[in-house]
This record gives C-alpha cells, sequence and structure tokens, in this order.
C-alpha cells in the first residue's frame, strides 16, 4: 500500500490551528510611523474574534534598547526575521497605512510568495495594482 507524502510544515501548522480551534491570526504589516494606526485596526480586529500579531518595536522612536546604531541595526535584522515568521503563522495579511515603503513592500512580496490573503486600510497602495 502506498504511502501518503508526509505534509508539510505549513499542512501541519494549519492542521494544529484547527485542533486547537484557533480562531484566524491576522499579521499587521505596514511602516512603523503608522504604529497609532496599527493599533487601532489591532483593537478592531481583536474585537472582530482574530488573533492579532504586528511589529512590537519602533526603531524611529528613541529608546534605550536601540541607542547604539550598530545594536539598532543587528535589531532591525532580527525584527525583519521575526516579522516574515509572524507572517508565516499567520492566517492572513493586513497592511495598513497609505503608504509602502521598502520594507513593506518586501513583507507584501514574502507574504504573497505564500498564498497569504491580503487586506490593505489603503488598497490605492497595493503594489499589484
Amino acid at each position: 500500500m502506498p504511502h501518503p507524502d508526509p505534509l508539510t510544515p505549513e499542512e501541519k501548522l494549519a492542521d494544529a490551528k484547527k485542533v486547537l480551534s484557533l480562531p484566524r491570526i491576522v499579521v499587521i504589516c505596514g511602516s512603523t510611523r503608522f504604529m497609532a494606526e496599527m493599533n487601532e485596526a489591532d483593537l478592531r480586529e481583536t474585537r472582530a474574534g482574530r488573533i492579532v500579531v504586528k511589529p512590537g518595536c519602533d526603531l524611529k522612536s528613541p529608546h534605550q534598547l536601540w541607542s547604539d546604531p550598530a545594536e539598532a541595526e543587528a535589531l532591525k535584522v532580527r525584527l525583519d526575521d521575526l516579522h516574515r515568521a509572524k507572517i508565516r503563522l499567520a492566517d492572513e495579511v493586513l497592511v495598513v497605512g497609505d503608504y509602502v515603503g521598502d520594507s513593506t513592500r518586501a513583507e507584501i512580496a514574502y507574504a504573497r510568495s505564500l498564498g497569504k490573503p491580503m487586506r490593505f486600510t489603503h488598497p490605492e497602495v497595493d503594489p499589484a495594482v
């Protein structure tokens, strides 16, 4: 009897989410200049019953944790990796803001390469349009 193909990591994650009866997970993407808008989107998505993940640090705002430029650059690399992990975890992506810079454009391209459904607070900034 032939063996079924093993599940991909993505399929295993989807199955685990179903077994755990998890609500949809939304990752918020966008420039950190829109942190206030991201917080508002977080409230609305949470109220709608979704789990929300979003950027947790705004490196553009002064803070002791990233006051050293060399440490800030290393932190940015780690945070970019962390955000890509959030995108992999999520069921869908919500892009916040009326501007899409290089980092957000890269996040959108990455999410699309994974087949993640996309929503935009400002659809006119969708690079695919």
